[in-house]
């Protein structure tokens, strides 16, 4: 079959890869693709925001299905569009993508409907906002309600650092113009659960565990996030029952049925699983970790995604796996990112890599010349799956280490909470 992916980061090359992992005779048209997506399939050069070319390209082309990367397209109709022309799509429509794209939407339909989270307020005035943060004490956490490519949620450990959030969001609109949310600090580790989903029934894939700070021990600035792992030997407890399906029927009583990928970062405190945030599409970089342990259990992806675009119901039948494997995925980001990410820097990618390796392009693109340069903040992700996670997190590290390119950033702990979980089992 023929699939249109729009989309030029890590996420789509992992979602390219998988794809053709499971039918080499797929054929795959990006837009705008990326150099790794290349070597998969044929990249067309049309911006993933530009939703009318998107709609003449996919009329063209006339694929089995449109597969939906990023959140902006959602966010600016992309699924409606294809839909009102006949043209199966893989994604929510604009009003269901605003559990992502609007946190006081989500926040809303969360406490009507019992879906468990953290108590908050919504702002727009920053004497309120400042107010309702020393109200609930530090630490205290300070969320941009709209899309902020990651990094519009800051934990502030202290009450100044919680007024320079509020500040920065709605005096110097750091984010663009928007409201923010006042949340109470949860406490507890944080999970990705990714949920393929009809509008009903819902098929969770592997849970992952992502690292958002730019630097080792999670010092530094926040980022999209600087690598992750899949699985986490941490149970989600009744997640699916008690948050994933009650969203669902809230939404679809919202007269905004969701169906695509519904990503539920959860926090698992000593109450239960609570929402920490909902995404309206895959997550980047758990992607990268999770397809290829997905891929290790013969997940047919492509089949359900392209069921669930056509409006399809979700086949009941599972699968079932004695021992998944573990992937972990380093992150190598450009100088200057997160701020200032500087481009063009030439990359020298390893000769070969070891068996399990997978490199995903993500900031990457070819000069006039046909070399191999930075063109984003995080530039590629080096995926390891083995038997233990202590092999993958071993082969991910020294694969990306072998990776060259000038003002490198990488974080060379990633997934240090799985070991020390691990070593604290092998110890007991």
């Amino acid at each position: 079959m023929k699939v249109l992916l729009v989309g030029g980061g890590g996420r789509e090359h992992a979602l390219a890869w998988k794809l053709k992992r499971e039918n080499p005779d797929t054929e795959i048209v990006a837009a705008p693709g990326n150099p790794g997506i290349a070597t998969l399939g044929r990249c067309v050069n049309v911006s993933a925001t530009d939703v009318d070319a998107l709609v003449a390209l996919a009329e063209q082309q006339r694929p089995a299905f449109t597969l939906v990367g990023p959140e902006a397209p959602l966010a600016a109709g992309l699924v409606d569009r294809f839909r009102a022309r006949g043209l199966p799509a893989f994604g929510p429509t604009q009003d269901a993508a605003e559990i992502e794209t609007s946190k006081a939407f989500a926040k809303r339909l969360m406490l009507d409907a019992g879906v468990p989270t953290a108590r908050a307020t919504r702002h727009t005035d920053p004497t309120d906002a400042k107010r309702a943060a020393a109200a609930l004490g530090a630490p205290v956490v300070v969320k941009y309600s709209g899309l902020a490519a990651g990094k519009g949620v800051v934990v502030a450990h202290t009450m100044r650092d919680a007024e320079r959030a509020i500040d920065d969001m709605l005096v110097g609109h750091v984010y663009g113009e928007a409201e923010v949310l006042v949340e109470e600090f949860m406490e507890g580790e944080e999970l990705s659960v990714f949920y393929l989903t009809d509008g009903h029934a819902a098929l969770p894939l592997v849970p992952a565990q992502d690292h958002k700070r730019l630097h080792d021990g999670d010092e530094g600035p926040n980022t999209g996030g600087m690598g992750a792992y899949a699985p986490v030997s941490l149970d989600a407890g009744d997640a699916l029952e008690r948050i994933v399906l009650p969203t669902l029927g809230a939404m679809r009583d919202a007269r905004r049925p969701f169906t695509g990928l519904l990503y539920a970062g959860l926090m698992l405190t000593a109450d239960g699983p609570r929402v920490v945030e909902f995404n309206c599409r895959f997550g980047d970089p758990e992607t990268q970790a999770v397809l290829p342990v997905m891929d290790a259990l013969g997940l047919p992806l492509g089949e359900l995604m392209l069921a669930i675009a056509r409006g399809d119901r979700l086949p009941d039948a599972g699968w079932t796996v004695a021992t998944p494997p573990a992937a972990v995925t380093t992150v190598l980001a450009a100088h200057g990112y997160p701020e200032k990410p500087r481009t063009g820097d030439p990359i020298e990618l390893p000769a070969q890599v070891p068996a399990g390796v997978e490199i995903f392009h993500a900031g990457t693109k070819r000069d006039a010349d046909g070399r191999l340069v930075t063109a984003g903040g995080r530039v590629l992700a080096v995926t390891a799956v083995a038997p233990s996670f202590d092999d993958a997190r071993a082969t991910s590290r020294a694969v990306a280490e072998s990776i060259r390119f000038d003002g490198r950033q990488m974080r060379r702990d990633i997934g240090w909470r799985e070991a020390e979980r691990l070593a604290g089992t092998a110890r007991d």
